[in-house]
């Protein structure tokens, strides 16, 4: 857990779980040759990556984009992506006195299952939402597709991180563009997925973007560097060639939900076009 300041914001960087995804799928069009020395993967091709939820304080409310995963899938998913560390959310919260009841708001940027596992927890038999005492922020064609899905994209939502926080009514659906609290819009950020939003911070002339998966990684940067997880890749494409140049301009700390090793980047544009490089921690 990091904490780093943004103007009048505290914002803590926390660290979920450590799992492995295909490099091939990561990476989509671009060749191993070339993303191998990035992210080295392991036998099975997989590389190495986190989930980094974010919490902000912003006054006296807490903040919580995405809520990592959870050990509800059972023990075959977890091999299948070697998950370690699921929950570790719960307990970086304690870490900072806080209990799940604490937090006010939660934003899923979109509700995949290493995004929203810990939407809900098994409790006593029953799946039931775990921040009881916030509303769910997801954008409103993101909850209509976790909630109607198709084969391309079932694996990736699973209905017992989703049908419970329906159920008891947290879910807040958003459409556009939404100032959450003064200084944190939710943003717009398809490609990944049609609902997919992901989080700007803007105070005293600082600005934090929290990516989602329009950049799993510092090393997706560079624009044909897309998923083939993304179900519109030229649309995650379109997205990039319209805000990075806003991103760099305004000189935007970027948090990314999947880097392993680095927390915070920036973007630099050179000769060979994009890319992202790590930076130190301002504030901590």
């Amino acid at each position: 857990m990091q904490r780093i300041e943004i103007g009048r914001f505290e914002v803590y960087l926390l660290e979920d779980a450590r799992f492995r995804l295909d490099g091939g799928a990561m990476f989509g069009i671009v060749p191993r040759a070339v993303w191998e020395s990035k992210s080295p993967p392991d036998e099975q091709n997989r590389i190495p990556l986190t989930i980094r939820p974010m919490l902000v304080r912003a006054d006296d409310r807490w903040v919580l984009v995405e809520t990592g995963m959870d050990a509800k899938p059972g023990e075959k998913h977890r091999r299948i992506y070697a998950i370690e560390g699921a929950g570790a959310l719960l307990g970086q919260l304690a870490e900072l006195g806080l209990r799940p009841e604490d937090v006010d708001l939660v934003v899923n940027t979109h509700l995949h299952f290493d995004h929203a596992g810990l939407n809900t927890v098994s409790r006593d038999g029953k799946i039931v939402p775990l921040f009881t005492n916030a509303r769910y922020v997801v954008q409103k064609q993101e909850l209509y597709d976790a909630t109607h899905t198709h084969e391309r994209n079932r694996a990736s939502y699973l209905a017992e991180n989703v049908e419970p926080v329906l159920e008891a009514g947290l879910f807040e659906e958003v459409e556009g563009e939404v100032e959450l609290v003064p200084g944190l819009r939710l943003v717009p950020l398809p490609g990944h997925t049609l609902g997919q939003q992901g989080v700007v911070l803007e105070s005293e002339g600082a600005v934090l973007v929290y990516t989602a998966d329009l950049l799993p990684t510092l090393a997706h940067a560079p624009l044909p560097y897309i998923m083939a997880y993304d179900l519109y890749p030229v649309t995650t494409l379109e997205v990039r060639k319209r805000l990075y140049p806003e991103w760099h301009e305004r000189g935007a700390w970027l948090v990314t939900p999947h880097d392993p090793a680095h927390p915070l980047g920036r973007l630099t544009h050179g000769d060979r076009g994009w890319k992202a490089e790590p930076v130190a921690l301002p504030g901590g």
